[in-house]
C-alpha cells in the first residue's frame, strides 16, 4: 500500500519540527541559559510537536475520506464563485490599501 501524497510533506514537516526540538535548546544552552531552562524549552517543543502530529494526521484522515465524494478534484475549487453579497445593514469594503475607508480628499501635507 502506498502512502497519500501529502504523507511525504507531513513526514518532512514533523521531522524538521522534531530537529527543531533538539537544535534549538542546544543553541540555548551555547549562548548561556540554565540546562533547566533548556530542558523546559525541549519539552514544551516537543509538547506543541506532538499536538500538531496528531492534528496534521488527523486532518489528512479526514480530508482522504472526504476526497472520493469531489470525483471533479482540485479543478472544481479553480472555477471562479463570485462573492457573496453582504449581510443586510454591512456595507461592503471598497478600495484597496491602507487609505480604505478615508475621508482625506487630497495631498499628503500634515495637519498643524
Amino acid at each position: 500500500m502506498t502512502a497519500p501524497p501529502g504523507d511525504d510533506r507531513t513526514t518532512e514537516l514533523i521531522r524538521w519540527a522534531a530537529f527543531s526540538c533538539v537544535l534549538v535548546p542546544v543553541v540555548l544552552l551555547w549562548y548561556g541559559s540554565s540546562l533547566a531552562g533548556a530542558t523546559g524549552t525541549a519539552l514544551g517543543l516537543a509538547a506543541v510537536t506532538a499536538v500538531c502530529r496528531l492534528l496534521l494526521r488527523r486532518s489528512e484522515r479526514g480530508a482522504a475520506r472526504t476526497a472520493p465524494e469531489h470525483p471533479q478534484g482540485r479543478a472544481h475549487h479553480q472555477e471562479h464563485h463570485p462573492a457573496p453579497a453582504p449581510p443586510p445593514g454591512h456595507r461592503a469594503r471598497g478600495g484597496t490599501g491602507a487609505h480604505r475607508g478615508t475621508r482625506h480628499t487630497g495631498g499628503s501635507t500634515p495637519v498643524g
